[in-house]
């Protein structure tokens, strides 16, 4: 009888890697609201075939991050009733999942991550690197998310946070919105440190109010139009 093998590792599907691509530019920001998605154009960029870009496409689509009308594609337009909407959404679920993550913060090693984005977050506010703060908030993410052991809960978490990520691209060069982020990461991590459900599940929400007030302020939502500066 053949002995048990080890499956072989597979490279991931060419229209999983063409999805991660596009996915990834539209988190940070580098395809922007209202910007159309060419199948042709786009496989041309990325020296596929126009099938991969399809299927990538479509299932952005289902996922809300892109716009379809049956034949093209587009970034949605950022308006103030899909941020309400998003919200929304966050508001329900990053409260309750964030509480669940406390239930397993009794071990220091488990927050070791969490507590090194915080540090990393305060010394790119500190130095004004947009760039290392959008990356040390979401390792912050990653970190109190991988305490959470309901993982369709994360799940749901990461598609939602994922709908304004290029918000974040467009806004946190702005030192008053670092601070407002960086405030709540500080009042989410002691919550968590401290073990207390609850807690973590009120500074969540009140995370999510000061960063929306201040991310629809940084765009000009609140007059009425899109802007990159405050």
């Amino acid at each position: 009888m053949v002995p048990s093998l080890n499956p072989v590792e597979r490279q991931l599907a060419l229209g999983d890697q063409v999805y991660r691509t596009l996915r990834a530019n539209l988190r940070n920001g580098k395809i922007l609201p209202g910007y159309p998605l060419q199948e042709v154009q786009l496989a041309a960029q990325l020296g596929v075939s126009r099938t991969p870009v399809r299927e990538a496409l479509t299932r952005l689509a289902s996922e809300g991050l892109v716009a379809s009308d049956g034949r093209s594609f587009a970034v949605p337009a950022l308006t103030m009733q899909s941020v309400n909407d998003i919200y929304e959404v966050r508001f329900l679920v990053e409260p309750e999942a964030v509480r669940h993550g406390a239930e397993r913060t009794n071990d220091a090693a488990a927050l070791a991550p969490m507590m090194r984005a915080l540090a990393a977050s305060a010394a790119a506010h500190k130095a004004g690197d947009n760039e290392a703060f959008i990356d040390a908030n979401a390792q912050f993410r990653s970190a109190w998310l991988a305490l959470v052991p309901n993982r369709r809960l994360v799940h749901a978490v990461e598609l939602y946070a994922d709908h304004v990520q290029h918000l974040r691209a467009l806004t946190l060069g702005n030192a008053k919105v670092r601070n407002v982020v960086l405030r709540g990461l500080k009042r989410i991590a002691a919550a968590l440190a401290s073990g207390d459900g609850d807690a973590a599940a009120l500074a969540m929400r009140a995370h999510l109010t000061e960063a929306k007030r201040a991310f629809i302020a940084a765009v000009g939502l609140d007059h009425g139009k899109r802007s990159n500066s405050p």
